[in-house]
């Protein structure tokens, strides 16, 4: 098993594991530009479909930088910073990157695929895809395995439920809202897609003996 350098010197920046601080880093410094020019930083590195006149070669990565709102980059990180650490601690940083981007592409995969056979050309056309809420979900997800008794309080509302449990109602939830289609502007089954390919590469991972699940997922 891998893992960072504890022996680093300690301050504020320096006790954040080195992945997770870099993720951390360049989502900020990304969403400062879109406060700046919100126009052409997303219709340059948001994803559009790949049959949009919009869209660029290098989108599949860079949306997972990219925020809308405040809320959006302040859940995304906020939530980053609580799993990506522990994950990363957990796993090793080499892993801990394939982990992030696997199912941050794998959101990408499932959304791109869900607008296609929904056949919604307008989303084909000029609706971009933006944020690192699928890899997050993924996180979400590779925590609850990793530590599926630990004990999670939602900010709001407060309540406080096993790992385990809470993040299979969050998915049960994106599923139940991306049938219903509720068009509320929100990448569903992205979520979906990251915690997808969370769960297999962890349940991989557990198989290969390459990591240590605690107990079972359920």
């Amino acid at each position: 098993m891998e893992y960072y350098d504890n022996d680093r010197p300690r301050g504020i920046f320096s006790m954040i594991t080195p992945v997770t601080g870099h993720l951390l880093l360049i989502n900020i410094i990304l969403f400062i530009a879109t406060l700046i020019n919100e126009n052409f930083m997303i219709g340059t590195f948001s994803l559009f479909y790949p049959t949009s006149p919009f869209f660029r070669f290098w989108q599949p990565l860079t949306h997972m930088f990219m925020h809308g709102s405040f809320f959006h980059i302040f859940f995304n990180m906020y939530s980053l910073f609580l799993f990506g650490q522990v994950l990363e601690r957990s796993i090793g940083s080499r892993k801990f990157v394939v982990f992030y981007f696997l199912c941050g592409f794998g959101a990408m995969l499932l959304h791109l695929l869900t607008v296609y056979l929904t056949g919604d050309v307008y989303t084909q056309t000029v609706v971009p895809m933006l944020g690192a809420s699928g890899a997050i979900y993924g996180l979400f997800i590779g925590y609850g395995m990793m530590y599926p008794d630990s004990v999670l309080t939602l900010i709001f509302p407060p309540i406080s439920l096993k790992a385990k449990w809470m993040m299979g109602i969050f998915v049960v939830i994106e599923l139940l809202i991306g049938i219903l289609d509720t068009s509320d502007g929100v990448a569903h089954f992205a979520h979906l897609g990251g915690a997808l390919i969370g769960f297999l590469l962890m349940l991989y991972w557990k198989k290969s003996g390459k990591i240590w699940l605690r107990d079972k997922w359920i």
